[in-house]
């Protein structure tokens, strides 16, 4: 038995101020298409010097986030979907156009993506899991001109996704089972509840512990609607609680990173080598085959 606990909703985070130096707002950000955002990536590259979104190009999660905010999976009756699939291309080649116009910056790894990148103060935009926050958070400087919303779309209007998280999970191997199955269900599936009707257990969790809930009545309450002060004053919390409720339901695959790591190479293939598109998708289907040995 599992039980998912840490919220990984996506955000997209902006800088506010690097987006008004280009003529934009956060409102302009939400519900935009990938195409509209390219250009307004290339107006702030011009501003400012800064990209609008970045991502580690060895362990790329964008197809993976952009794809679910269409509703589409890498992978359907647990086979690799690149070939057949329209979406991964169109995404493919937005890559590509926001690499070629200064609008996303691919770093060499994690460690740069975190540290260089984010840390380095490279960018105006960051698209990831919530997780990524308290790395956001480390350049106080930049206190009060982020906020967050929802990912473009390739057709515009908001897009949502989940990118890790976590789940409680109770063992084969637990001695007192219907015991654990009650405590689960008292803290994270119910608990002590306030008269708003809301666990006291994940206000607990997110004050003392930073663990946002995937239990969506938990948005409702004061401490997810508390303004955080590094996001000016936005209640980024109840926010992404509401945004997680929206992520359309895909298929998953135990070879998910296999599958990561075979676009990303095929990304980089196509802006450095100059590769064909359809041809290293069809590399890229091929060699995930071969990994599952199918």
């Amino acid at each position: 038995m599992d039980s998912p606990v840490d919220n990984g909703t996506v955000i997209f985070a902006y800088r506010t101020d690097l987006l008004e130096q280009a003529g934009y707002t956060i409102d302009d950000m939400t519900g935009i298409s990938w195409k509209d955002f390219i250009e307004v990536g290339k107006k702030v590259y011009e501003k400012t010097g800064k990209y609008l979104l970045c991502m580690d190009g060895d362990g790329n999660d964008l197809f993976y986030m952009m794809l679910q905010a269409e509703g589409e999976s890498q992978f359907k009756d647990g086979k690799p979907k690149f070939v057949d699939n329209a979406k991964l291309k169109e995404i493919m080649q937005v890559l590509k156009d926001m690499i070629d116009n200064n609008v996303l910056y691919l770093a060499n790894n994690w460690s740069d993506y975190t540290d260089q990148v984010i840390q380095g103060d490279m960018v105006a935009g960051v698209m990831n899991g919530n997780w990524i926050i308290p790395t956001i958070e480390k350049v106080t400087d930049n206190s009060g001109k982020w906020e967050i919303t929802s990912l473009p779309t390739l057709e515009g209007g908001e897009g949502y996704a989940s990118n890790g998280g976590s789940s409680l999970y109770i063992t084969s191997n637990c001695k007192q089972a219907d015991l654990a199955k009650k405590f689960l269900a008292y803290t994270f599936g119910g608990g002590s509840y306030t008269d708003k009707g809301v666990s006291e257990t994940y206000d607990n969790a997110l004050k003392n512990g930073g663990v946002i809930t995937t239990y969506t009545p938990a948005g409702k309450s004061e401490v997810y609607n508390e303004g955080v002060e590094y996001f000016n004053n936005q209640p980024i919390y109840a926010k992404i609680v509401e945004m997680g409720a929206n992520v359309k339901i895909i298929e998953q695959s135990d070879f998910h990173y296999d599958a990561r790591k075979k676009l990303a190479t095929a990304l980089i293939n196509i802006t450095q080598n100059g590769a064909d598109i359809d041809s290293e998708i069809k590399t890229a289907e091929d060699d995930l085959k071969f990994t599952m040995g199918l």
